[in-house]
Formats: C-alpha cells, structure tokens, sequence
C-alpha cells in the first residue's frame, strides 16, 4: 500500500486500508441505565469510583457486510453502593472489500469500533445526565493499541498451545 498524504489538520483520523469502505447505516442495539440505590444514592458525598468495560463484536452478515457492536458497560459505586450502571451496544452495519486479511483485522478490530465510540460516549454522558447524576464523560480510547495488545496475546497464546492461526478481528476488553 502506498503512502497517502492527509489534510493538514487531520491527524486524529486516520484513514482505512484502500477498498471499498462503507457505512450502512450507525445504530443502537441495546441500552440500558440502572440506579439501584436511589433515592437515597442523591443524599450520599459525590466521590465515586467508576469501572468501565469496552467489548466489540464483529459478525460477518455476508461477502464484504459486517456488522460491528461496540459494547461499553460504566459502573459507578458511592462505597459499597451502586450509584448507576450504564450500557450501550452501539452497532455499525459497515460493507468493507478490497483488502488484505492482514489489512481486514485492524479496520474491524480498531477502526471500526473507533468510528462508533463517539456515538456510545454521547449516549452514555447523556443517560447518566438524564439519569440526575453528574456529567460523566468517557476519555477517549485508543482502538488501534487495544487491537494490537489483543492481536499480541492471541499471538502469545498460539504460540505457547502450538496452534497457528490468524487473530480474531476485534478485541474484547
């Protein structure tokens, strides 16, 4: 693949291998927000630990269409009690061909999901927002490291079992 000259001022958005790369259509498979506590959570000092959980999917719905889930699973506890759980499947019906195996894995493993993760952030900032909590706001997430640490233990994990193979396209966090 040839090197490619980008926009100044683009250097946040890296583009895809070349093919063809489309997007069907970006939509929400499920959603979910819980406040187990409340009431009595809205009484309790605001100075929460939050666990956030980062899992994708990736199904092939047919040559060249897949679909892709982005999973983002935001706990956050006062103590010993829940304050909110907030889930969102973000999904993306992408039709991708033209590329490599060796290119395919990446744009499904970490540019994929990086294009969704802006719509699951918003969802979850808002739920938690409607939900009378404070703004809570996800820091950005680096899909192409998370790729490749996933890609390096299945990798690790091959090696030390002694059976070959290519890597799963997306990584689960």
């Amino acid at each position: 693949m040839a090197d490619q000259e980008r926009p100044a001022g683009n250097d946040f958005a890296p583009s895809p291998p070349q093919g063809e790369f489309t997007i069907k259509k970006i939509y929400i498979k499920d959603v979910s927000f819980e406040t187990p506590n409340t009431p009595e959570t809205f009484s309790l000092e605001w100075n929460p630990d939050a666990d956030v959980n980062l899992r994708t999917e990736v199904q092939q719905l047919a040559a060249g269409e897949f679909e892709i889930t982005l999973s983002i699973t935001a706990t956050v506890t006062l103590g010993d009690k829940t304050a909110f759980l907030a889930e969102v499947q973000q999904t993306g019906l992408f039709v991708i061909t033209g590329l490599t195996t060796e290119e395919l894995g990446p744009v499904l493993g970490a540019y994929c999901p990086g294009m969704l993760y802006p719509y699951a952030r918003e969802m979850i900032s808002d739920l938690v927002v409607r939900g009378g909590f404070p703004p809570f706001i996800l820091a950005p997430v680096n899909f192409d490291a998370l790729y490749e640490h996933k890609r390096a233990e299945q990798e690790a994990a091959q090696a030390g079992s002694g059976i070959g193979g290519t890597p799963e396209a997306g990584p689960t966090h």
